[in-house]
């Protein structure tokens, strides 16, 4: 479990989970998820979005995939069936902001080759070597900086299974969620590529 920033940084790992677990049970069981869902995480206040200064404030938030319920500072896209126009297109915007963080995963694993192959040591130890390559990779990526190259690996979406939305915070993500779809298509929110993705 992983929270990096726009430069492709770790902000927080949660390492030693089993595979088996979903993604969202493994966040709800992190010291990240559990300080996220009672707000003992130091979140900045809400702002304003860009060209949107008499618009509402929309509080900072953990984009997740499909797997995850809206919930406290959690932002999911919407589920994948009937969805209208401004829904696909606030996906879109949403997948754009959620591949940052399975490409910082993809320049890990390409920077450091380790990843290519199963780690044959014991789990403690396997630990450490995770952390360590995390470290390391911010490291990198402070004196090196973004580079053009790293950004081109593929980032697969694999399709997930979408769980319950009865999650605490629900109601005030959901007309984040609502606000942000109609801002995306607002002059002051459009990008021009997103037209052709949808």
């Amino acid at each position: 479990m992983a929270w990096t920033d726009a430069d492709y940084k770790f902000v927080y790992i949660d390492v030693g989970s089993y595979g088996t677990a979903s993604d969202s049970e493994i966040f709800k069981t992190s010291q990240m998820g559990k300080r996220l869902s009672d707000n003992q995480l130091n979140i900045p206040p809400g702002r304003h979005l860009p060209n949107d200064d008499d618009g509402n404030v929309i509080p900072f938030s953990v984009v997740g995939d499909e797997a995850f319920g809206l919930g406290n500072h959690i932002l999911r896209p919407y589920a994948k069936r009937n969805l209208n126009y401004t829904k696909r297109i606030f996906n879109y915007r949403h997948t754009r902001a959620r591949r940052v963080v399975e490409c910082s995963f993809g320049i890990l694993a390409n920077k450091w080759r380790i990843f290519h192959r199963p780690i044959d040591v014991n789990i403690d130890f396997c630990v450490r070597i995770i952390k360590a390559c995390c470290v390391l990779h911010n490291y990198v990526r402070i004196k090196d900086g973004v580079k053009f190259t790293d950004t081109l690996y593929n980032c697969p979406m694999d399709n997930l299974t979408i769980i319950n939305e009865n999650n605490r915070g629900r109601n005030n993500m959901d007309s984040v969620r609502q606000y942000m779809s109609s801002y995306f298509i607002s002059p002051e929110g459009a990008i021009s590529c997103q037209y052709d993705k949808v």
